[in-house]
């Protein structure tokens, strides 16, 4: 649910945040925290990469069980919790043999809810976890292995969900929310359910200091800068840039294709953005 800040201030007349007031205000399971070294856009040799990154508030990284590896075992949820390294929410699962793991939170899952992680077929409650082999055909699903047993890697942001759309021998089809659809080996987990915090995307931040504690820095337009510095830059008054849309070293960035991905492009069977 979206709160509204009364505008007493100019940066909280057009702040929009979700209402947190039902997830634990505990601090975090010791034992699945680790300390977060933080790049702020820069590799290995200390030279910028990612541009616009930097600053912002320390945090405790939450070790997130992906693999769902505790299997057959049931669990209950202890905890929903805020993870400031996410978008959605996690939950706190203790488990019949006293293991304790982070999981990603789907929507409507509750405190005190049982969940299991099996390779057989369960009932597909929220939050169960279990190979597409035996997951009905048309459920929402998140946390999707594309590798059987790395671990999820497709479908793990606020509100995100792919769909089941077929199976055959060997994969399954699955459709994601960016209208992409490719195949997954039947083996590869997932877990049911749409991921918690939906109405993240409908948030704002209200003030260019709330940006600056999320570790974004500012970004300044080419337009706005010389020609020496950016290809759109310089001309007379307010311009237009007069060409495509490229990055400072001239490089094509809206638009352009940059997969390159030759092994796994058979597995696509739709890309993203085509009707």
């Amino acid at each position: 649910m979206l709160k509204y800040s009364k505008p007493i201030t100019p940066g909280s007349r057009s702040y929009i945040y979700t209402d947190r007031s039902g997830l634990s205000k505990d601090r975090p399971h010791r034992a699945l925290t680790e300390y977060h070294h933080r790049a702020k856009g820069r590799n290995n040799a200390g030279r910028i990469t990612s541009r616009h990154l930097g600053g912002g508030h320390k945090r405790l990284y939450r070790i997130i069980d992906f693999k769902r590896d505790v299997r057959d075992i049931e669990g209950v949820i202890t905890k929903i919790e805020y993870d400031p390294n996410r978008t959605c929410y996690i939950a706190l699962v203790e488990y019949s043999n006293k293991e304790v793991r982070y999981i990603l939170a789907p929507h409507s899952l509750n405190v005190g809810d049982k969940i299991i992680a099996s390779s057989k077929k369960v009932d597909p409650n929220v939050g169960c976890a279990m190979p597409l082999r035996e997951i009905p055909v048309g459920l929402n699903i998140h946390n999707i292995e594309l590798k059987i047993g790395k671990g999820g890697q497709v479908a793990r942001s606020a509100g995100v969900y792919a769909t089941l759309m077929a199976k055959d021998s060997t994969n399954a089809t699955i459709k994601l929310k960016s209208g992409e659809m490719r195949f997954v080996n039947l083996e590869c987990f997932a877990t049911i359910g749409t991921l918690s915090n939906p109405d993240h995307k409908n948030t704002q931040v209200g003030k260019a200091g709330r940006s600056r504690w999320k570790g974004k820095r500012p970004s300044v337009r080419g337009v706005a800068m010389n020609p020496v510095d950016h290809p759109h830059g310089g001309g007379e008054g307010k311009t237009g840039g007069g060409r495509h849309p490229v990055s400072p070293w001239g490089k094509l960035t809206k638009g352009k294709k940059t997969r390159h991905n030759k092994r796994t492009q058979k597995m696509i069977l739709r890309h993203r953005g085509k009707k």
